[in-house]
């Protein structure tokens, strides 16, 4: 039994280390964003005929973009951690880990592109909230809870930025 208590206090703690850093990395934020609008397009429409393969990809590159944000802000906690003095090779690493969240953001919209340029999904888009003001007037105010979301989070928690 005390081997099942210290795999659910693991996930636990798996789990706080993702809200903290959704909680304080205004970064983790834009991401997961960016991921909740294309998932929500589409999930709740049929505008994007996609595969199998295509979904796998799409989840994959999304996963890589918020897993890698998660190691950096562990990177950048640990050197802060290790010394509070400006340090050429603390630089180094905290650049580092950011270059790969760079990396793999990229490649996240590379995989984006080759999936979702489907001009016939746009022209359905296009068409959509032309003919639907009240749909187009929806997504553009849902913008303003984003951005607010994006820059202040959920206004909770100790930021250490």
């Amino acid at each position: 039994m005390e081997h099942y208590i210290k795999l659910f206090k693991g996930f636990g703690y798996a789990f706080r280390g993702i809200f903290h850093t959704i909680l304080t990395e205004r970064n983790m934020r834009i991401h997961l964003v960016c991921v909740c609008y294309m998932l929500g397009f589409l999930l709740l429409t049929d505008w994007f005929v996609l595969t199998r393969t295509d979904w796998a990809l799409i989840v994959i590159a999304s996963v890589l973009v918020l897993a890698s944000e998660l190691i950096n802000t562990a990177v950048e906690k640990t050197v802060d951690l290790a010394t509070a003095e400006r340090h050429p090779l603390a630089k180094v690493a905290k650049d580092a880990a950011a270059g790969a969240v760079l990396v793999f953001a990229i490649g996240a919209v590379i995989v984006g592109l080759l999936v979702l340029l489907q001009p016939d999904a746009f022209r359905k888009l296009w068409t959509y909230y032309t003919t639907h003001p009240l749909g187009l007037a929806a997504f553009v105010l849902s913008l303003v809870p984003a951005t607010l979301f994006i820059f202040f989070g959920f206004g909770k928690g100790k930021r250490h930025e």
